[in-house]
């Protein structure tokens, strides 16, 4: 599934022998997985904080266990450590972690979809921001429900006309409205509060 070089493992041995604490070991985990934005996140865990579903690799000295929703996108990857005069630099290949781009013959839904979680949500997720897809109808008209700090913001005409209405049109040609179905009477810590008009942050 995953290889992990010897010059890696001697890394996370090193690791993990300066934290000081009995049966650490280390947890792969990769998130936002099949999007552009797909990470992979190396953490410290102790044996209680591992939940049963990991797959474990057991390496010389240790464990190394890998998010059991996270294993099937880590086919084929690979972790290496290049060391240099500053230390050295890890290495992890994980070539199936971003997904396949729809192509011209995917559904309209999957590629407004893809287009959101790749390119709308990662712009916004700076407000604390996050939109998502509710519905498309047969005429192409896109209903989205937006979230967290775009929720009550008093910038989100804008927000969804001038940002994600442009960016979707661009990219999916075949849409021909994109509407906001969220209530934003309710907001309870929008970005942009209506009566200032500036941010709530500062």
């Amino acid at each position: 599934m995953i290889e992990i070089s010897e010059r890696a493992q001697r890394h996370f041995l090193r690791l993990l022998s300066q934290q000081g604490t009995d049966g650490l070991s280390i947890r792969l985990r990769v998130t936002s997985p099949g999007t552009p934005a797909a990470n992979c996140e190396l953490e410290f865990a102790e044996p209680d904080e591992l939940t049963g579903n990991e797959w474990t690799i057991v390496c010389d000295g240790f464990d190394f266990h890998v998010e059991g929703d996270s294993a099937s996108w880590l086919e084929g990857a690979s972790i290496d450590f290049e060391p240099n005069a500053t230390g050295g630099q890890l290495n992890i290949r994980a070539p199936r972690i971003k997904g396949k781009i729809p192509g011209e013959d995917a559904g309209l839904i999957e590629r407004v979809r893809y287009v959101l979680e790749a390119e709308v949500n990662p712009k916004i997720a700076s407000h604390g921001g996050r939109v998502s897809l509710l519905e498309v109808d047969a005429n192409g008209v896109v209903v989205l429900q937006f979230g967290g700090g775009c929720h009550g913001c008093g910038m989100v005409d804008v927000t969804l006309k001038h940002g994600v209405e442009k960016t979707l049109r661009e990219r999916v040609p075949e849409i021909t409205e994109v509407r906001d179905a969220t209530d934003h009477s309710g907001g309870s810590n929008p970005y942009y509060s209506k009566k200032e008009g500036q941010s709530a942050m500062g």
